[in-house]
């Protein structure tokens, strides 16, 4: 049993205490308050002066499966020899040992969203799992949250030069709704009996058809994002934007679609034609115009421990402080559906927890303590 006393205590659930308590047991928050009594042999971790905070969430990335300081070795983000690929799973490929989650954790990162590449329309199925262990399958809070696609200049530019399709967005656009009538056919004949065939593809893609997870499109241009849209509709399915670098020019029709937004960090600099309107201050048009959205890296492009560092850059352009934790905390835990665990201080919930020397988005403040599910990992 572990009792954080007397910090700045910032739940990300609706109460702050600015000298405040949380008590953690058995992997878990036990209580949050002020002027919380130690029980007897609880070790008792002051925090004067300092923040106390949830994990920090990246709601997209390629960690693990794009391993950083590799070249072709570690890199298993792209099946891409195929444009649809919605049956093959980030977890087969995801290297535990990859240096970028060691760093994740030590910088506050403690939850990850990690899925397939851009290279393909459809390009499998995306995991969230916990940034220490051994083994993935020890470390996941949801092995299967979502299958990745994307629109654009990603399968262009990978099926253009083998002159098959997708050459063009046109052919992408095809092949994300045939593929999609392909899975719904499979579920009615399913259904009916008139089949025993197993086909992968349209397992995982009936997942989508049934709402049981969403479509997590990467799309930067305002075109591209339409054309999610109008899949949406035309399907009737959950979608979720990832990337949209365009998303603050039309937040409006995002709203009115109900659909979340995971922003990629402007931190890595324009690296494609796609990203030209890419700006500082999409968080703050974003909030404005009432569009939910979380703040990711996309790591490896931008070290993952510079999720917070992404968070700040807008809130030196007007972001409300709490509202850009807001988008790397509870904001993500709850596009990824596991607000029930993580994401907030909250009794009940995991005791993934971050204390900082100072404020959290000060460059010189420092991380003092990482707790995951109760142990102290700063090391």
């Amino acid at each position: 049993m572990i009792l954080l006393k007397n910090g700045n205590v910032m739940t990300m659930a609706g109460t702050n205490y600015p000298v405040g308590d949380v008590l953690v047991e058995n992997g878990k928050i036990r209580a949050v308050g002020v002027g919380l009594e130690a029980p007897a042999g609880v070790q008792v971790i002051d925090c004067t002066g300092k923040t106390v905070l949830p994990g920090f969430i990246d709601a997209h990335c390629h960690i693990g499966l794009s391993e950083d300081g590799t070249m072709y070795e570690g890199e298993d983000s792209n099946e891409a020899v195929n444009p649809v690929t919605p049956h093959v799973r980030a977890i087969d490929g995801i290297n535990p040992a990859d240096i970028a989650i060691r760093e994740a954790r030590l910088g506050g990162v403690t939850t990850v969203c990690v899925g397939p590449g851009n290279s393909n329309v459809y390009g499998g199925v995306m995991s969230v799992f916990k940034t220490r262990g051994n083994r993935i399958d020890d470390m996941l809070v949801k092995e299967t949250y979502a299958i990745k696609a994307a629109l654009g200049e990603g399968p262009k530019e990978t099926y253009a030069p083998k002159k098959v399709m997708p050459m063009t967005r046109m052919g992408i656009a095809g092949l994300m709704r045939e593929h999609l009538v392909k899975a719904r056919t499979y579920l009615e004949k399913k259904e009916a009996g008139k089949t025993d065939a197993v086909d992968l593809r349209y397992e995982a893609l009936g997942s989508v058809l049934k709402k049981e997870i969403p479509l997590v499109v990467h799309a930067n241009r305002m075109d591209d994002i339409y054309t999610a849209l109008r899949i949406k509709r035309e399907f009737d399915i959950d979608l979720v934007l990832t990337q949209a670098a365009d998303a603050y020019l039309m937040a409006d029709a995002i709203r009115e679609a109900n659909v979340p937004v995971v922003l990629a960090s402007v931190l890595c600099g324009r690296l494609s034609v796609e990203m030209a309107n890419m700006s500082h201050r999409a968080p703050v048009v974003l909030e404005e115009a009432g569009v939910t959205y979380c703040i990711s890296t996309d790591a490896p492009p931008v070290p993952i421990q510079f999720l917070p560092t992404s968070a700040a850059s807008a809130v030196r352009e007007g972001l409300d402080p709490e509202a850009a934790l807001r988008a790397i905390t509870i904001t993500p835990a709850r596009v990824l559906g596991i607000a029930d665990r993580v994401g907030s201080l909250e009794a009940g919930k995991d005791a993934d927890i971050v204390v900082y020397n100072g404020k959290p988005f000060h460059l010189a403040s420092s991380i003092a303590l990482v707790m995951m599910d109760g142990e102290i990992v700063t090391d």
